[in-house]
């Protein structure tokens, strides 16, 4: 059966989302309320009106940007889903490029949790199941980019899953020989 993420991950979403608009609208702003004041030195018109103008339709663009965010975070959620099934770990995810990805659990290596300030704060916790033959990049011990990313589980239920995915790598590596 087919489970979506811990409904707390939207906030982390939307800060990861609100971060990229920050950037963009101060790049914008530098842009758009420049351009409004040069305009208004080569024309008649007034400059403190050109550049209140200018900033009104940068708010305009701001605002526009954290509504399509919001959007987009809540899409996000609602197209996050797992499962685990008796071979592997079944992932989707994607919003206009849907991706769709299996981890076998022969290939389970170790099974890390992690629980940043965000996730501790809405009760969350992030499982990284990290894949033999799967290179990511390693940034503060943690592995991003990991085969196995599942970004937000009820904590109780990420402990949940790191003891199954054990129990299966114990289970092969009992049956391995010298």
């Amino acid at each position: 059966m087919k489970k979506q993420l811990h409904p707390g991950v939207r906030w982390l979403f939307r800060l990861q989302a609100f971060w990229g608009i920050i950037v963009l609208s101060i790049f914008l702003g530098f842009f758009v309320i420049p351009f409004a004041g040069v305009y208004s030195m080569f024309s008649s018109t007034n400059i403190v009106g050109s550049l209140l103008t200018a900033f009104f339709i940068w708010v305009v663009i701001v605002i526009i940007l954290m509504l399509l965010a919001e959007i987009w975070v809540r899409m996000a959620y609602n197209r996050w889903f797992y499962e685990f099934t008796d071979s592997n770990l079944k992932q989707e995810r994607g919003v206009i490029w849907k991706t769709y990805s299996n981890v076998p659990y022969e290939r389970v290596q170790n099974v890390d949790i992690r629980r940043g300030i965000i996730a501790r704060i809405f009760g969350f916790s992030s499982v990284n199941i990290q894949t033999a033959g799967y290179s990511g990049y390693v940034r503060g011990g943690y592995a991003y980019g990991s085969e196995g990313y599942i970004p937000a589980l009820d904590m109780g239920e990420a402990e949940r899953v790191r003891d199954f995915l054990m129990k299966r790598i114990s289970k092969r590596h009992s049956h391995e020989g010298i």
